[in-house]
């Protein structure tokens, strides 16, 4: 009979429910004075060790790998064990009848087939093993040492030795010194894969300064739950692929964008927000179900690939390929992340927007130009970085936004060596760089 929802199943009488006491000693870890039965309960299947037992070794033939069983001289050996009682009754009923005479004579003669027989036998053996030994030792002679040829795609690049950045950390196996340049020439053949477009023509309801709006929260949500970089940067990522395929009702945008960053922060963090917290930082302007629901239609519609390369990640590489320090590096970090708020550079590549975020810090700072293990390791020249540090010249040079101060004001606090207030470069001293 089903029991109603609420209310506890009652038992007949007799039947009882047994209680887990204290005493229970399943699934509880035995103290070493507890010794173990050997015997299994009535019913379950019989216990085998995985390897032999010493003690029964006696017992037990161990064929060792590489040896044949020779069952013919086992075989041979039982059946004369096994005849012996036969061969003595008969020898005795032979002497018997023999007379002593006799007797003493065979005794006196050997037998001379049988000696034939150990001779030829010995021979036979003896030739058999050269037989054997001489092949193994031609081809021994024969045979050149065996050189396995390396496949070309698993050959290690070589890497000339003013460019190498990864020996210093050879004993370091969390740096990757020995593949690290191959991640990240795959991750900039990967770019290839999630190249973008100015998509606001598909949007009727949306604008660049609705998507702009929406990327400055995200800073500011970032900084409160204090995620990694990487987590803001793929969670723009994701938003825009998906704006870019679905469109989106601007009362839905914030949904979009919390949602990209949950997704983030499971893929980057190691302890990522849970959904009841993105639902409190909309103020709950959306139920839980829609923002679970929105999580599914993103990865269904990103198909799952959410693994885009991101600038951050280039920049950081760059960075340290001219050992760059870290308020150059967080000054590039500043420029970087001011782009992600403009519609114009969503279609540039991240490996190529960083490149021009490094170039404008390292100018900024009077640290050089594009040097040659930069162009070695980015693929870049300097002639490919113009046109984008132009975009990001003008728009450092555009006036504040007042609604979009999240990236300045963090920029400007002193951990990050208040790079937000340094003032901008000269466009000539910029120019001069870029001609170079």
């Amino acid at each position: 009979m089903p029991v109603p929802r609420g209310k506890k199943p009652t038992t007949t009488t007799g039947s009882k429910i047994p209680k887990l006491t204290a005493t229970t000693t399943e699934n509880q870890e035995e103290g070493p004075q507890v010794k173990r039965s050997s015997s299994p309960p009535h019913g379950a299947p019989k216990k085998r060790t995985a390897f032999i037992d010493i003690t029964n070794a006696h017992k037990v033939h161990i064929s060792l790998p590489g040896r044949k069983k020779d069952g013919s001289k086992k075989q041979a050996k039982k059946t004369s064990s096994t005849s012996v009682p036969a061969k003595n009754q008969a020898n005795l009923k032979k002497s018997s009848s023999l007379s002593p005479e006799e007797t003493t004579a065979d005794k006196e003669k050997p037998e001379p087939a049988a000696a034939a027989a150990e001779e030829e036998e010995v021979e036979e053996e003896e030739e058999a093993q050269k037989d054997v030994a001489a092949p193994v030792e031609e081809l021994a002679a024969a045979a050149p040492p065996a050189v396995r040829e390396v496949p070309a795609h698993l050959q290690k690049q070589v890497i000339p030795e003013e460019f190498d950045i990864d020996s210093d950390n050879s004993e370091d196996c969390y740096m990757c010194p020995e593949y690290a340049k191959d991640i990240f020439d795959y991750l900039k053949q990967r770019e290839e894969k999630f190249v973008l477009c100015n998509y606001m023509s598909k949007q009727p309801s949306l604008n660049p300064e609705m998507r702009a709006i929406l990327i400055d929260w995200l800073v500011e949500v970032q900084e409160n739950f204090e995620l990694y970089h990487e987590t803001l940067y793929l969670a723009v990522k994701m938003a825009d692929h998906y704006l870019d395929q679905t469109p989106v009702h601007r009362e839905m945008l914030q949904l979009v964008g919390s949602t990209a960053m949950l997704i983030a922060s499971k893929f980057e963090e190691r302890s990522p927000p849970c959904v009841d917290d993105f639902l409190y930082i909309c103020d709950d302007a959306y139920k839980r179900e829609e923002l679970i629901s929105m999580e599914a239609n993103i990865l269904q519609t990103l198909r799952f690939d959410i693994n885009i390369p991101i600038p951050y990640r280039f920049l950081r590489r760059y960075a340290k390929c001219v050992s760059a320090g870290m308020d150059t590096l967080t000054l590039a970090r500043f420029y970087c992340e001011m782009s992600l708020m403009e519609m114009e550079l969503v279609s540039e590549r991240g490996s190529l927007l960083a490149s021009a975020c490094l170039l404008m810090a390292l100018v900024t700072k009077d640290l050089g130009g594009w040097s040659p293990i930069l162009q070695f390791h980015s693929g870049y020249q300097t002639s490919d970085l113009a046109p984008v540090v132009r975009k990001l010249y003008t728009m450092l040079l555009a006036p504040p936004d007042d609604k979009l101060r999240a990236v300045r004001n963090k920029y400007s606090h002193k951990v990050f060596f208040e790079v937000a207030t340094l003032p901008l470069i000269n466009i000539d001293v910029l120019e001069s760089a870029l001609s170079q």
